[in-house]
């Protein structure tokens, strides 16, 4: 009950970042209907094209040691060790070609329905894998009732079809049988051919629908509930109350970092409480004059006071506090166009003070 609440429960689409991680820990979709009919066609390859010469090799080969017994002595241990090799060489030969084929065609469904990866999560140890509990879940659970079931349905659908198929096959069997052994061997072949033609038109049927199934499954086990979107957009964006108290943060220490330069700037430019803008220029070392602080309302009246406190003086200009507020940077020099209305203050400030330590 509790497992069916919790799937009704997620009704949002899997977001790029759960798919990304799914992807990157191996979990990925995956239909072995295709890769048994990829294996089908590797052997009606191997029928078609490479199966009537490695009949007709093995055949000779059994002719010659059935014909010759004598040919093959195994009066010692190194005679039967060298006839087992003949042979394993023989059938070796005959079944390279199938077997190289499979290996492709089990590559080739692999590929076709996921990019290779090297997947470390795979391979890794996992409790998981050997619980015994989630073993028989797995077996007698509904995934492998379910799976029971398809096998069942796809095993009953190959049997009918292969009835179907060798309906009057017998006939061409017992037909073979009254010709001569190289015929014989054609007639098995085609009757071969058609028996792996007809599971494989069964399996790419078979395969098509699991293959858009296992695909459909995939994503709805990714499906999330609405808790699980906003927690994992909490967690790629960051937590908007913990992001605003570090803004917060950072605004009051970038705020005790400007009061503190406050005492060595050279001049303060207000609009009498709104705006305040504390510069400093010294002659032959600074370019041009640096913002050291800047502030509106209640930090404007403090870089104020610090100013007064430290005998600094403080210049009321309506129009340029403003207009410098909106265009300076803290820690930066002041643009070119405001150099020659702060050159009139600044020289202001040397000429009345003319015996005033410049502050640096």
């Amino acid at each position: 009950m509790a497992e069916s609440d919790d799937k009704d429960s997620k009704t949002e689409e899997a977001t790029e970042k759960k798919i990304r991680d799914t992807v990157e820990k191996g979990k990925l979709p995956h239909s072995r209907e295709t890769t048994i009919l990829c294996s089908f066609v590797a052997i009606l390859v191997f029928a078609v094209f490479f199966a009537g010469d490695t009949i007709a090799s093995v055949g000779s080969f059994l002719a010659i040691f059935l014909e010759k017994p004598d040919a093959w002595p195994m009066a010692t241990v190194d005679d039967v060790v060298a006839l087992s090799r003949i042979v394993t060489l023989e059938i070796g030969k005959a079944v390279a070609a199938l077997l190289i084929l499979l290996v492709v065609a089990g590559v080739g469904a692999s590929a076709f329905q996921n990019l290779p990866q090297f997947v470390g999560e795979r391979i890794r140890p996992q409790a998981s894998r050997i619980s015994i509990s989630k073993g028989w879940n797995r077996l007698f659970g509904a995934q492998g009732f379910a799976e029971f079931l398809k096998s069942l349905g796809k095993l009953t659908f190959a049997a009918a079809v292969l009835v179907f198929t060798l309906s009057d096959s017998h006939r061409r069997f017992l037909a073979g049988m009254l010709t001569q052994t190289a015929d014989f061997s054609h007639v098995i072949r085609e009757m071969a051919i058609s028996i792996i033609l007809s599971i494989v038109l069964v399996m790419a049927l078979i395969a098509a629908v699991d293959l858009v199934w296992s695909r459909f499954h995939w994503k709805q086990d990714l499906r999330m509930t609405k808790q699980e979107v906003k927690d994992e957009n909490k967690q790629s964006e960051g937590d908007p109350i913990v992001k605003a108290r570090l803004r917060s943060l950072q605004r009051d220490r970038a705020r005790k970092r400007m009061m503190t330069a406050v005492p060595r700037a050279t001049l303060v430019i207000a609009n009498p409480t709104h705006y305040a803008i504390a510069l400093k220029y010294v002659r032959d070392e600074d370019s041009a004059p640096l913002v050291l602080a800047k502030g509106q309302d209640l930090v404007a009246l403090k870089i104020r006071e610090i100013a007064e406190a430290n005998n600094i003086p403080v210049f009321e200009d309506v129009a340029l506090a403003r207009s410098m507020y909106k265009q300076v940077s803290v820690d930066s020099v002041i643009p070119a166009q405001f150099y020659q209305a702060v050159a009139e203050l600044v020289r202001i400030v040397y000429s009345s003070k003319p015996k005033r330590k410049e502050l640096s």
